[in-house]
């Protein structure tokens, strides 16, 4: 008895996607689907059936059906090759296997379905291996979409702008597309050219596309504007347009939130509330209000915001900000908690960056604190993730996003620059000096290390100052200063156990004895460390020691 395939699709249309599972179920184990001699119907069932799993949120079983699903679309049924083989034998014409699949499957379909689990689930890398498997002329809108948030997240700037571009040539309305250009530099001549030409005059729709450009080359050279923090450009053409379209929700989200950025917190508190007025249940920036109603102290209405945000959708990045933002005051740990699954819903969400980094800043984790607000910066650099760093002392903030490059390979060149930033501004920050030298060395400029830190000898009795300087003169060979350094080290902290360690090192190097070299008494432990039941029945000679017996 066959299962009717045709429900599954009108359960789906309905929305009913839990019925639509079961009953895709009872489909793709039906005997009369025979997977050898209909393998392209068993591939049509069970991407039924991955989608009513993909409507459930079931990624990874919707995953598992697509893939079977394309694996038997890719079978030549039984009996159409060999009706197939009989055709070719009497005919000179070839044929391809292809034209013989009459699947109703489309694979780059398919393969875009499997990239949105796989998107949904975070494994960008694997959604993209996806989409660059589908031909670039099959995209669809979506396809594009996808593959420039995709590239954007993996911080391929270049390809998403591609991508997006794409979306904007077949659909100029594709607002995410116009934001993440402009926000990803591109400038608002470039997006406007991407505008469809005019249709002839003469013509009522000439006039509405006038009207339509009019306000999307304002749309466009607004939020250029604010991409590239000129925000008081932007806050003018918001204003042109708010005039155009009265309470436009976007508008005075847009607006408070530039104003938020910009300390005018009176307006932006103004145009949150207006926003929410319109829509009570709007959650687009609502974190970045909870923020203000924080610093206003206003905790009765903040404690509303976030009930009503709970009972709108407890699973947004938002919510979670503004939980962050009332449980300051109470509890920095389970603040911080909030702030950072924020960031695990969605790593882009940049108040989830900046509220880590102003508790970290309340935490004295200074350290962490500038690599919060550094990841904000790297996703847009407005003024609060400067703020954040100049909360700091501006000498010690650049020397500690020095130490983020520093510890990169590839952004050793930042960091000196950093470094040499903090020294300009406070000359006698020892520790600036000592990072930099640092990187001299790892960089093969001793010679600039040593005259760096000499500098510093005068006005600074360190012992960190004398071991760094002893280590650059024994790396140099420069055994006596090196011996200096360190006894002067020692004289200052006699209990400094990288002054002794290194003291004793050029010492031997001094005397000619190879500072790496075991002496007898640490052979002997090493031995009784290795070796116990050996040793204790005489000595053992051992290759790694040259041959030469452990003494007992």
């Amino acid at each position: 008895m066959d299962v009717p395939k045709d429900q599954i699709s009108t359960l789906l249309d309905h929305g009913l996607s839990i019925s639509a599972q079961f009953l895709g179920s009872f489909l793709v184990s039906s005997s009369s689907a025979n997977a050898e001699a209909n393998p392209h119907i068993k591939a049509e069932n069970l991407v039924l059936l991955g989608d009513a799993l993909l409507r459930e949120k079931e990624y990874r079983r919707a995953m598992h059906m697509y893939k079977q699903a394309l694996q038997y679309n890719r079978i030549i049924p039984k009996q159409t090759s060999a009706s197939t083989r009989s055709s070719l034998s009497t005919s000179n014409r070839s044929s391809s296997p292809n034209s013989f699949n009459v699947s109703a499957v489309n694979e780059n379909e398919v393969k875009f379905k499997i990239a949105s689990c796989h998107s949904s689930l975070n494994e960008n890398k694997a959604a993209l291996l996806e989409l660059e498997g589908i031909p670039s002329k099959a995209r669809t809108l979506q396809m594009n979409l996808l593959m420039g948030k995709l590239y954007r997240n993996s911080r391929h700037s270049r390809a998403a702008i591609a991508c997006y571009r794409e979306c904007l040539r077949n659909c100029f309305y594709v607002m995410e597309a116009i934001i993440a250009l402009a926000e990803l530099g591109v400038t608002p001549k470039n997006i406007i050219s991407l505008i469809p030409q005019t249709p002839n005059r003469g013509n009522r729709g000439s006039y509405d596309h006038l009207d339509s450009a009019r306000w999307l080359q304002r749309y466009v050279e607004a939020q250029c504007c604010i991409a590239s923090n000129d925000y008081k450009g932007g806050l003018e053409l918001y204003a042109e347009l708010l005039q155009q379209f009265p309470n436009n929700i976007h508008i005075l989200l847009e607006m408070a939130k530039v104003e938020a950025i910009i300390g005018k917190n009176d307006e932006a508190i103004m145009n949150f509330e207006k926003a929410r007025s319109v829509d009570p249940y709007i959650l687009t920036y609502m974190d970045e209000y909870a923020m203000l109603l924080k610093m206003k102290s206003d905790y009765s209405k903040l404690g509303k915001l976030v009930h009503d945000l709970l009972n709108t959708d407890p699973t947004r990045p938002e919510v979670f900000v503004a939980l962050s933002v009332m449980w300051e005051r109470k509890d920095d740990k389970r603040a911080l908690s909030y702030a950072e699954k924020s960031i695990q819903l969605d790593e882009r969400h940049i108040p989830g960056y900046i509220m880590k980094g102003n508790l970290y800043l309340s935490m004295d984790r200074l350290e962490a604190a500038v690599i919060a607000f550094r990841g904000a910066r790297e996703l847009r650099a407005d003024l609060r993730s400067y703020q954040g760093l100049r909360c700091l002392n501006p000498a010690r903030a650049l020397k500690l996003v020095g130490d983020v490059h520093a510890s990169n390979p590839d952004g050793r060149e930042k960091a000196k620059k950093f470094y040499e930033s903090a020294l300009r501004l406070e000359p006698g920050y020892l520790g600036a000096a000592l990072a930099l030298a640092e990187l001299h060395v790892n960089e093969g400029r001793n010679g600039d290390a040593v005259s760096l830190l000499e500098r510093y000898l005068k006005d600074w009795a360190d012992d960190s100052l004398h071991i760094k300087l002893a280590q650059v003169f024994s790396a140099t060979n420069m055994l006596e200063d090196a011996l200096a350094h360190y006894q002067a080290a020692l004289r200052i902290n006699l209990q400094n156990e990288a002054a002794k360690k290194g003291l004793d090192r050029v010492e031997k190097q001094m005397k000619g004895v190879d500072p790496d070299a075991l002496d007898e008494d640490e052979e002997n432990e090493l031995c009784e460390g290795r070796f116990p039941d050996i040793v204790q029945h005489g000595f053992l000679f051992a290759s790694e020691f040259d041959g030469r017996p452990c003494a007992m």
